[in-house]
């Protein structure tokens, strides 16, 4: 070391602000890339929510072994959700199962909504 000279005390403080300065532009970017990342996905999920096929109106649930019909939903209903039996139906089809005194739910009463009275 010989013929070096110790750095003062005010570059060794240019020195500190240097590095501060590049750590803080590094974790900006990094930042920056989240940010990034995250509008990208909200971008997404907007996309498929916007592309998703608006629920049926009625739902008809199915026995386990498809062949009879168990209930009448309306759209939306979480009890229909719940089965996994259920396929969309039209309005015709749901009042002409309850014609043939299939029950109606419960829960969202697609009879009343139908204006078919028990």
């Amino acid at each position: 070391m010989r013929g070096e000279r110790p750095i003062s005390r005010l570059e060794a403080l240019r020195f500190a602000r240097r590095v501060v300065a590049q750590q803080a532009a590094a974790a900006l970017a990094q930042l920056d890339g989240w940010i990034a990342a995250e509008e990208r996905r909200e971008a997404e999920q907007r996309r498929g929510e916007e592309m998703r096929p608006a629920p049926p109106d009625w739902l008809i649930q199915y026995g386990l072994n498809r062949g009879n019909v168990d209930a009448v939903h309306a759209g939306g209903c979480w009890s229909a959700t719940k089965s996994g039996r259920c396929r969309p139906a039209t309005r015709e089809q749901a009042l002409e199962a309850l014609r043939r005194q299939v029950p109606a739910c419960v829960h969202r009463r697609p009879d009343s909504a139908l204006g078919v009275l028990d």
